[in-house]
């Protein structure tokens, strides 16, 4: 009895063998060379093919996937294990300051906070590589974990100006840039109740004006010198 040569892949097969050892394609009518069946042949041969390619395909696809958790989980565990938890008289501190964020009606950002984040206070090796500006916080996305440096602690003068540097972070925890999470704090900041007539003064204040004029100047071009803040 003739072995079988798969007409997917091309492998020669056992002659009992009902589909192909390397794709997996039918093997079942592959031995017939009768006139009488050359119609039918070809057409289950090229849906063979087609079968074959699929599972090649689908097979290919969970393997780029299974590989790609594996290196996201391992690089997960990685910055937690080279990085320093926030103890929990730092995690209150942020618990207030998510509790402002919540009740100013930024329920997505606190959802993130609450219950996606992990709270850092010493950088992981990639912050450690990338290196920062001086900073209150940073933010390592997709891995939903947040670095929170001695100064996030230590100016601010009070939670509603944690819970600014916070929603900050937030939009970065949602996949915001620089452009976009300044903005959303620097238009929405008085719904925390953080304005200018009780917090200009702040080096936090200052901080995040200045950061904002620099990555959102369209939110400085009112008045009419063109220089304004759009949003006082």
């Amino acid at each position: 009895m003739n072995n079988h040569k798969c007409a997917g892949c091309g492998l020669v097969n056992f002659a009992h063998a009902p589909e192909c050892k390397r794709c997996g394609a039918p093997l079942a009518l592959a031995f017939t060379d009768a006139p009488f069946y050359a119609g039918a042949s070809f057409e289950f041969e090229d849906a063979a093919v087609e079968g074959g390619r699929r599972r090649g395909l689908l097979r290919r696809a969970l393997w780029v996937l299974a590989v790609t958790l594996v290196l996201l989980v391992g690089s997960h565990a990685s910055l937690l294990l080279t990085s320093t938890a926030a103890t929990h008289d730092e995690r209150a501190q942020v618990e207030r300051s998510v509790a402002l964020i919540e009740r100013a009606g930024f329920a997505g950002e606190a959802f993130l906070l609450k219950r996606l984040t992990n709270f850092r206070t010493t950088d992981n090796w990639l912050n450690s590589y990338a290196g920062h500006a001086n900073a209150y916080a940073s933010t390592n996305f997709p891995f939903e974990l947040v670095t929170l440096y001695p100064d996030f602690f230590r100016y601010p003068a009070d939670d509603v100006e944690r819970a600014v540097i916070l929603l900050h972070e937030a939009r970065h925890l949602a996949g915001a840039d620089e452009e976009e999470a300044c903005a959303t704090v620097w238009r929405d900041k008085a719904r925390l109740g953080w304005t200018r007539e009780k917090y200009g003064e702040t080096r936090v204040w200052h901080n995040v004006s200045e950061l904002s004029r620099r990555y959102a100047p369209r939110l400085f071009e009112c008045g009419p010198d063109a220089r304004q803040d759009c949003y006082e």
